[in-house]
């Protein structure tokens, strides 16, 4: 799916709100879950490339259109050029940060195209404004992660539809122990807990903490995921002792591998 061919015209507010989700959900997803296949993709001894979303939520690394202007704005152009010049995790801040530049310039493209008002522009903005940007979701927030979900160490998981919490008790830094169930909470600290962690991202797919969703932590970014969005059940957590995110796993192996 070529970025030069893809054609698609969104006309009204919900629409463009559409487009823009979508072309987001599949940077977010470039830049995390499929963090290993992005990094091979973007080979410095290639010519410039630029990072494409589409509003069906799927990615593509490719040069940048031919034709002169181009159907829509292009994103920033040879991203792949700083990729070994610098660590990784700055890197993908960076490419975040053009990425959250280039939605906002298509949206507004698609709402002076098609002529919207001054109130229209002012909804699309208050709508879009109300997800965390790309670089917020990537990175994670520092307060967001000082109160991420049932904080006690760590690796960490949480499932509140059964009104249980469980963790890892920590026996010395960086080792963990067996997994252990803590007794629920009153009502009221329960709720206390639940507006305390409401903001929180998901670093895969950029969504807000929700209390009927499992939930893990990165023991290296300390970022936290959906275990959907990163394949892991609570079953399957209860084995790991040390968890690592795909973009800290797929980091270890190249570092070892140069």
């Amino acid at each position: 799916m070529g970025s030069a061919t893809y054609k698609y015209n969104p006309s009204t507010v919900e629409d463009v709100y559409r487009d823009f989700k979508g072309r987001r959900a599949g940077m977010i997803k470039a830049l995390t879950v499929d963090v290993e296949d992005f990094f091979k993709q973007c080979d410095p001894a290639k010519e410039n490339l630029c990072l494409y979303g589409f509003p069906n939520q799927q990615w593509e690394v490719n040069f940048p259109a031919e034709e002169v202007p181009p159907e829509l704005p292009e994103p920033a152009l040879g991203i792949n050029f700083a990729r070994d010049g610098m660590q990784e995790r700055d890197w993908l801040s960076l490419v975040a940060l053009h990425s959250d530049s280039w939605l906002l310039a298509v949206a507004y493209y698609f709402g002076a195209r098609f002529g919207f008002d001054k109130n229209d522009r002012k909804r699309l903005y208050g709508m879009i404004n109300e997800l965390p940007t790309i670089f917020e979701t990537i990175n994670g927030k520092r307060q967001h992660i000082k109160r991420s979900p049932v904080r006690n160490g760590n690796h960490i998981i949480s499932n509140s539809k059964t009104n249980t919490k469980l963790h890892v008790d920590m026996v010395q830094p960086r080792y963990y122990s067996k997994m252990v169930q803590v007794q629920p909470k009153e009502d009221s600290e329960e709720e206390e807990e639940i507006d305390e962690h409401a903001d929180a991202l998901c670093g895969a797919c950029g969504h807000n903490y929700a209390t009927d969703e499992f939930w893990i932590c990165c023991d290296i970014c300390e970022r936290w995921f959906h275990g959907k969005c990163v394949k892991i059940t609570p079953a399957k957590a209860q084995h790991i002792k040390h968890y690592k995110c795909p973009s800290c796993s797929s980091g270890s192996k190249r570092s070892r591998i140069q």
